[in-house]
């Protein structure tokens, strides 16, 4: 069987747009999926048929929210194969997960320990540790990568020692595509005894993600990368962990008993999930997970890299183009410079025929400077992109070329 991409593009109504009189080639996944028809059908029919607090209320309403609701969470937890529907937690995303496991950290470094990411991260990846380093007192340590934007893992291994108590990595970067030897990492990582957090925000979905099998202690990620909502995501960690981790926000929800002088806090989840919920994204989430794993992985997978396959061919054959990060192992993301000319002038052009593209640092902006340049025009593939979107890709570049000559 292959991917039937027709058909998968007829479940996704924005789609079907044109942008100045020209088809919409939507080549920017990397920054945000588009929403199939079934996950925009779920966000309407909960706030038309059954929009209520969840866990609160004592009305069919609730009851119906909070089914759905933590239908959700058993959907995410068997997506991602964690042990426990307990160990996911729902956050708003990415960002705030990694913050969470920081301050958490935050409670448990001291002067001496060490916290190590590597140079290709995304600003909530660099940015939160960073932070929670300068608080407690700990030394960040960061991996270099090779030119060609691999891991060093030599380094990695080098830089690794008794003191290290955290280690954070991307398990795709989203500035170069980049995917990392997440497994072999987190064993290194667990040998000398430290946490590991990984970065799923790009890995999620892009191939199979078996917690159990990766052996982390955290994974992050956000839906809106995965064909669900904004706004959304999870956080998910092993259960002996996030049990004893320090709570970060208080409020209502994540309460056991309060007293005027002091409080004690309720049980996984809740424990870690403060206030009223985003619970029309965690339904979202839920049905995006669902409709997504029903798909062929290896078909998805083989899809994604005949288009990526395409691009770098034609990048190759393509005068005066730069291709930023060609690792040998990569997803559908095509970083790159078009010589003599700014990014953002590229992306305007393009945009002007049709074809949505991402420019700029990638919120990577020590990778920008360690790679030596300003930015790039990023191109990133998902399942619904087409053979011909990659050829009109290119059209659209040669214009460029010849505009800005």
């Amino acid at each position: 069987m292959s991917l039937d991409v027709m058909a998968l593009r007829a479940q996704f109504p924005i789609l079907s747009q044109q942008v100045d009189g020209k088809p919409l080639v939507y080549l920017d996944n990397a920054a945000t999926t588009q929403k199939p028809q079934v996950v925009i059908d779920a966000l309407v029919d909960f706030y038309t048929n059954c929009n209520a607090n969840v866990h609160r209320g004592a009305h069919h309403l609730s009851d119906e929210a909070t089914r759905r609701y933590e239908l959700a969470r058993d959907r995410v937890a068997q997506f991602i194969n964690a042990n426990r529907r307990e160990e996911v937690i729902w956050t708003s995303g990415t960002t705030e997960s990694i913050n969470i496991v920081a301050n958490g950290l935050v409670q448990k470094l001291g002067t001496g320990d060490e916290v190590m990411v590597t140079e290709m991260e995304h600003h909530a990846n660099l940015v939160t540790w960073q932070q929670a380093c300068k608080r407690s007192g700990a030394l960040l340590k960061v991996v270099p990568i090779h030119d060609n934007g691999e891991l060093d893992l030599a380094a990695f291994d080098s830089l690794l020692s008794p003191r290290t108590r955290l280690v954070a990595f991307p398990h795709v970067s989203n500035a170069l595509g980049t995917v990392n030897p997440i497994r072999q990492l987190t064993a290194k990582a667990k040998a000398v005894g430290a946490w590991v957090l990984v970065d799923g925000a790009q890995g999620i979905a892009h191939g199979d993600v078996d917690v159990q099998e990766i052996g982390c202690d955290f994974y992050a990620f956000s839906g809106h990368k995965i064909f669900a909502p904004t706004g959304i995501g999870a956080l998910w960690g092993k259960f002996a962990v996030l049990d004893e981790w320090p709570v970060w926000q208080t409020g209502g929800e994540m309460i056991a008993d309060v007293e005027y002088l002091s409080s004690t806090w309720g049980q996984l989840p809740n424990r870690l999930e403060a206030g009223t919920p985003h619970i029309a994204g965690a339904i979202g989430l839920g049905v995006a997970v669902q409709w997504f794993g029903q798909l062929n992985s290896a078909d998805v997978q083989s899809h994604e890299q005949a288009l990526l396959a395409s691009a770098m061919e034609q990048a190759q054959c393509f005068d005066g183009i730069r291709l930023i990060g060609t690792a040998a192992k990569k997803v559908g993301v095509m970083s790159f410079l078009l010589e003599g000319s700014h990014p953002a002038d590229v992306g305007f052009i393009l945009d002007r025929q049709g074809v949505a593209i991402r420019t700029g640092d990638n919120c990577a902006q020590p990778l920008m400077k360690r790679l030596g340049i300003p930015g790039t025009a990023r191109a990133s593939f998902s399942i619904y992109n087409t053979l011909e979107e990659v050829d009109r890709l290119f059209d659209a570049l040669r214009k460029a070329k010849m505009m800005l000559a």
